[in-house]
């Protein structure tokens, strides 16, 4: 016979199970490693994150340690090594950490203002040149991201090989890797480059946006530039948002510890939230590592771009 205190017992009983697992995958990693691919430079990585990091420590009741990884390779090997344990990734680079055996599950990815949840590759060059499309841009300096950048790279060259540019080294100047998106604009704004390939999700959502939030960019005169003083004269098609991944080896208590805090973030902490993208994002939406499994395609396409210029 099953009698209230049976019952009232095995809850009891269930509920120290589930508290002692809790403190098990706490035992076993009292830090946690979050690393972020480079954006824009350390300091504002820093800025950006460091509030929500803060946040992720006080929800999982251990340390997270933030890491501003020097270029998107650093995270991929990080993760490999299992010295990183979450990190937010590029769609790239995701799909490259994936492509080289690093075992990582995707849990989420951005939200946008909008409800949606890609973003763009688009091709930048002053509003003031005289660049109205790509074919006027041969033998001109085309301004990269990161090998591993998904719209500052990976996305550039397959829409220009949809061009007939299937060689973009031959087709313009000469191209360069700029470290991190903000880079590629302020080598654009300062006349080292011709074109920079960039984000893009919306005219208020996307690093220029930021930056011009900022006042990081002038022009020769020491003025700040604006909006206007950039055009876009090409767009891809949508590319879903990059996700953020934890290590497939964590215990499963401590995943699902770490999705729920990203996802009670924008009501527990709107403000960390909110900093991560100036108030452009609207939350995190649950995501798993097939989602991006189009990406890998994508790399697999633009590694054979390559193979085929070496050979």
């Amino acid at each position: 016979m099953i009698t209230r205190r049976l019952v009232l017992a095995g809850a009891a009983a269930l509920a120290f199970t589930a508290s002692a697992s809790a403190e098990d995958w706490k035992a076993k990693y009292p830090e946690l490693t979050f690393a972020v691919v480079p954006a824009e430079n350390a300091s504002g990585v820093t800025e950006r994150w460091a509030p929500f990091v803060s946040y992720l420590s006080k929800e999982l009741g251990v340390k997270v340690t933030l890491r501003i990884a020097n270029d998107y390779a650093a995270v991929i090997e990080g993760q490999r090594a299992g010295n990183i344990h979450i990190a937010s990734y590029g769609s790239a680079s995701f799909a490259r950490a994936r492509l080289t055996g690093v075992k990582t599950d995707a849990f989420a990815n951005d939200v946008n203002a909008d409800g949606s949840t890609g973003y763009y590759s688009v091709f930048f060059v002053k509003a003031s040149s005289a660049y109205k499309k790509v074919d006027d841009l041969k033998g001109k300096n085309l301004g990269l991201v990161d090998p591993n950048s998904t719209s500052g790279n990976n996305v550039p060259r397959f829409e220009l090989d949809k061009m007939g540019i299937a060689d973009a080294d031959s087709y313009f100047g000469k191209v360069v890797f700029t470290g991190s998106h903000e880079n590629a604009i302020l080598a654009l704004s300062q006349g080292t480059v011709d074109v920079a390939a960039n984000q893009w999700t919306s005219d208020d959502d996307s690093t220029l946006a930021q930056m011009l939030t900022k006042n990081m960019l002038k022009n020769a005169d020491g003025s700040a530039m604006k909006k206007d003083d950039f055009r876009i004269i090409h767009k891809s098609a949508p590319i879903i948002n990059g996700p953020y991944a934890y290590n497939s080896d964590l215990p499963e208590d401590a995943k699902a510890a770490i999705a729920k805090a990203f996802f009670d973030a924008p009501a527990k902490d709107k403000s960390a939230f909110d900093r991560l993208s100036d108030g452009q994002k609207k939350g995190f939406h649950p995501a798993t590592t097939k989602d991006w499994d189009g990406t890998i395609d994508l790399i697999k396409f633009v590694d054979a771009l390559r193979k085929k210029k070496a050979s």
